[in-house]
């Protein structure tokens, strides 16, 4: 899968599934700060994520994950692993 693919992909689910207005995102929001993401958000995250990309979040490799871009590259290390 492409990076812009992935990106697509997760803007998607960030404006659908967690009601963010897209102008928001961008590589430098802070997922928690800026988006406004909680713990419960990452729930449904980790659910998504396995839906759409076919492999489970792991929360001990997500806690460094901090900007959107951040969670770009991780979805990306984890398809081409």
């Amino acid at each position: 899968m492409e990076r812009n693919e992935i990106e697509s992909k997760v803007n998607a689910f960030l404006v659908e599934e967690m009601e963010i207005e897209a102008g928001d995102i961008n590589d430098d929001a802070k997922l928690k700060e800026d988006l406004g993401l909680d713990s419960l958000d990452f729930v449904d995250i980790v659910v998504i994520v396995e839906k759409t990309f076919g492999f489970k979040l792991k929360p001990e490799e997500m806690s460094s994950v901090l900007t959107v871009k951040e969670f770009y590259d991780y979805i990306e290390s984890k398809m081409k692993a």
